[in-house]
């Protein structure tokens, strides 16, 4: 049985709401904001970005791209491209009264028609001018191929892209493995959330980092993530934890380094792993 709109829009704000409230090292959280850039403005962000991702009078690219503007309207700045180009298709698969939601979403991605690349497109450009634009398919132009097309030219540098590109595989593998595997260590609080961004941080060169600073910082910063990966997994003492996590914050945010992709794709995986137990009976895998 689908879920309601109000149970789809409770699902997506918790998810955005568990991931700001984790300590995620380079990013804004309750902790300490960043990058010019505030936990409320998220939080707002979150808020009325839901609205319009959960509206089922609008196809699926139109959602993102009035979620993306009603965002700029809101906090004047690009707080949730990312999140929202993940959580869109996401929501739609929840929507759909049969079937696994990955199973739904592969149906859904594929039967994206050219408006809601359009609309995708427009919601880029809109937030962030250039953000696909380094492909073959500038988004500041009228789409040439299909959505899944575009992006799949870009999963190579983006993992946003990739996710498009492989039904979210990402996301329901390693973000969700971390996740659940947390959980079920008797992980609680942020903890989950951090180990499924950790997994990201260090199982990847994040694309924004990419972007800003270059392959061989994006490489630095996994390899740091990777050791402190390792120091949580070992030491479950929740005040050195926190020490960690801030003193690689502060670093990260020293150099002006944002691995915002990761955390993109945290959101993503908290929204599948709520909406898997909100779905009743119904798997989240294939």
């Amino acid at each position: 049985m689908a879920l309601s709109r109000e149970r789809l829009r409770a699902s997506y704000k918790d998810a955005c709401r568990m991931e700001i409230e984790a300590l995620k090292p380079g990013n804004v959280h309750l902790f300490a904001d960043g990058h010019g850039m505030s936990a409320a403005q998220f939080m707002m962000s979150a808020e009325v970005s839901s609205e319009p991702l959960t509206d089922p009078r609008l196809s699926v690219g139109q959602r993102m791209l009035e979620a993306v503007r009603a965002t700029r309207l809101a906090v004047a700045t690009n707080t949730n491209l990312g999140i929202v180009l993940l959580t869109g298709p996401l929501i739609g698969a929840a929507e759909m009264r049969s079937g696994s939601l990955q199973d739904n979403l592969d149906s859904l991605l594929r039967a994206l028609s050219m408006d809601d690349t359009r609309a995708v497109f427009e919601a880029i450009a809109m937030a962030a001018p250039g953000g696909l634009g380094d492909a073959a398919n500038d988004v500041r132009q009228e789409p040439k191929v299909h959505l899944l097309e575009a992006m799949r030219e870009a999963a190579d540098r983006d993992m946003i892209a990739r996710q498009y590109d492989t039904c979210f595989g990402d996301v329901f593998g390693v973000g969700l493995a971390a996740l659940v595997g947390a959980l079920a260590r008797g992980e609680s609080g942020m903890w989950p959330t951090v180990f499924a961004y950790m997994a990201f941080l260090a199982g990847f060169p994040d694309s924004h980092v990419v972007r800003n600073h270059g392959i061989e910082v994006a490489n630095q910063v996994r390899q740091d993530a990777l050791s402190v990966q390792a120091t949580l997994h070992a030491n479950g003492d929740e005040p050195s934890r926190i020490r960690l996590l801030m003193e690689f914050d502060r670093r990260l945010k020293a150099d002006k380094v944002n691995p915002g992709t990761s955390a993109d794709l945290t959101v993503a995986t908290l929204l599948v792993h709520t909406l898997g137990t909100r779905l009743h009976n119904r798997g989240v895998g294939a």
